[in-house]
């Protein structure tokens, strides 16, 4: 694959100094699907369409990436990107991967089936990687996982939108944070949606234990082989009226309060709602979090 000077430019952050081609096929890789604004927004945020725009047409004549046509009432043309199987080879061995298997859309019939829902995902990880960026904090392209699964019990599995890794720097103190995202367009009903509550209440007392003939461990939750600390656990609504939006926040709020695994959760682990399109306006950072176990709103960190 042939890279020109102008594509090659290290991106502002030093963990991008990478041939822009690459990056996008890494991105796609991590993300999905993205759209040309997105993937600029996410990984050139100071270069220009156009330079995005000739990157993905190269690699798509090259048979690495394709698109799907966005539908759009007001019909301008939206290209949403993903790899190729030959792309998603590729992806495997780019070094911004490396130890992360990738799990690309790698057809127009699954492109086209979760585009609206991976977009939207898309959409919460640059909100936060914005505000990081304006902030001086830490967070980019590889600190997002979309589609992470975990086993909590009786041959099921819990999967989270995505795990999000945020450093916030103030001075020379560094505060590492993570949270579940789970990404609602209000297309499953509110009960559905108040449900995921329980689900990682299962998570969080989950105990794995491993089949040995030797004297059983303590038990211990099976998530502190993989965190120090459980993640918090953060909402984002889309897709509805703001009336009906703030009516599933109210319904995760009675989850809390009235399921008792639930409540164990919630006097352990941050809980919080916010709608996208607030994020999007405001920044994350601000005050636009409801804490389900009640309260005023506030930011994500400060829930």
């Amino acid at each position: 694959m042939n890279i020109s000077a102008a594509e090659s430019t290290p991106g502002p952050d030093p963990g991008l100094a990478e041939p822009l081609a690459h990056l996008v096929i890494a991105g796609l890789a991590q993300h999905r699907i993205a759209t040309t604004g997105q993937l600029r927004r996410m990984l050139r945020p100071d270069g220009t369409r156009q330079l995005m725009s000739r990157v993905l047409n190269r690699l798509r004549t090259e048979g690495f990436v394709n698109y799907t046509v966005l539908p759009d009432p007001n019909r301008s043309r939206t290209n949403a990107w993903y790899l190729t199987p030959h792309g998603a080879r590729l992806a495997r061995d780019l070094p911004v991967l490396r130890g992360r298997p990738p799990y690309p859309i790698t057809s127009t019939t699954a492109a086209s089936l979760k585009t609206p829902h991976t977009l939207a995902v898309v959409r919460a990880h640059l909100a936060f990687a914005e505000d990081a960026r304006r902030l001086g904090h830490e967070h980019g392209p590889w600190d997002w996982t979309p589609e992470v699964s975990h086993a909590i019990g009786e041959s099921e599995r819990i999967v989270a939108d995505a795990v999000m890794y945020y450093t916030v720097i103030k001075g020379e103190h560094r505060r590492k944070l993570r949270a579940f995202i789970e990404i609602d367009r209000s297309t499953m009903s509110s009960e559905r949606l108040a449900v995921k509550l329980i689900e990682y209440a299962r998570l969080f007392q989950y105990d794995a234990q491993p089949f040995s003939r030797r004297r059983p461990a303590a038990p211990s939750p099976a998530w502190l082989r993989w965190d120090p600390v459980f993640p918090r656990i953060l909402f984002v609504l889309t897709g509805a009226s703001r009336a009906r939006l703030e009516s599933r926040m109210s319904d995760l709020q009675a989850m809390v309060a009235k399921h008792p695994l639930v409540s164990t959760l919630a006097r352990e682990v941050r809980l919080g709602a916010a709608v996208l399109e607030d994020l999007e306006e405001h920044g994350p950072a601000d005050n636009v979090w409801l804490p389900l176990v009640g309260g005023k709103s506030r930011s994500w960190a400060g829930l």
